[in-house]
């Protein structure tokens, strides 16, 4: 029987549409697959800044992973928002159960403004948990920077910090330069037992950048959902995600940091034998 590709994410809801679970489904939708969800949180916001975040109990999110695996075939899962231990536990011991070929998880750990949202009594349970059990983490600087315990503020900076979390238990790891600004940007790509690769990209001047993160993790996801590898799902989905920012530069959406276009070419859903 021919079935879809499938994506579930794990990660929180923005009211606003720009990041979350939304921009994961629509990521996943634009590029073929077929998109699932489990909501780890609430949060009200929308292009201008968070209002309030609503946890979901970890028995409710434990039910909802249970519903989606226990009936439909996963090819690769994306983690966003955790922001309990809870949640954290529940997670991994889904991931142990069911063992899904692939994960990538894209750990929300600083708001825009700088401000911390995860305790460091969760990011222990992280590194204990759940990073060992998935393929792939997707930190920005300011991520890196807490997991690594180190400054960032150079590629070589950069270079450093990835082999650290290589160190302490990362099986995979894309730490994203973005907030380097400068006309081209880097992002440092390691895998356990492999050689480090610099992915160079042009930076692009838009105000609408809002769940960038969150869409290249799950366009990530759904390109190795579609039988890509874990390197040419990274090269595909930052592809993706720039012609995404480009499509959607000149598009008012709010008052603040509108989203990404991310329906700018998409693609009829796939099959796979």
């Amino acid at each position: 029987m021919k079935r879809y590709p499938t994506v579930l994410t794990i990660a929180g809801s923005d009211s606003g549409g720009g990041a979350g679970i939304q921009a994961d489904l629509k990521t996943i939708s634009a590029l073929g697959a077929y998109g699932m969800s489990a909501i780890t949180a609430l949060t009200a916001q929308n292009t201008v800044g968070v209002r309030a975040i609503h946890p979901v109990p970890a028995e409710f999110l434990k039910q909802q992973l249970e519903a989606v695996f226990e009936d439909i075939t996963i090819d690769s899962v994306k983690i966003g928002m955790i922001n309990t231990v809870e949640v954290a536990l529940i997670i991994a011991e889904i991931l142990d159960r069911f063992k899904p070929g692939f994960v990538v998880f894209d750990p929300v750990m600083v708001s825009t403004s700088g401000a911390k949202l995860i305790q460091d009594e969760t990011v222990a349970v992280l590194w204990k948990e759940l990073f060992p059990r998935v393929n792939l983490i997707t930190p920005n600087l300011d991520e890196g920077e807490i997991l690594s315990s180190k400054k960032i503020e150079s590629l070589d900076d950069m270079k450093k910090a990835t082999d650290e979390m290589l160190l302490k238990g990362c099986n995979g790891i894309l730490l994203k330069g973005g907030h380097l600004v400068a006309p081209t940007l880097y992002d440092v790509f390691a895998q356990k037992g492999k050689e480090m690769l610099i992915l160079e990209s042009d930076y692009i001047e838009s105000e609408n950048v809002h769940g960038t993160g969150c869409t290249l993790s799950s366009a990530i996801a759904t390109y190795v959902a579609l039988g890509n590898s874990i390197t040419e799902s990274i090269l595909l989905a930052k592809n993706y995600v720039s012609d995404a920012i480009g499509a959607g530069k000149n598009v008012k959406t709010g008052h603040g940091h509108g989203p990404l276009n991310h329906s700018f070419s998409p693609i009829k859903m796939q099959i796979k034998l």
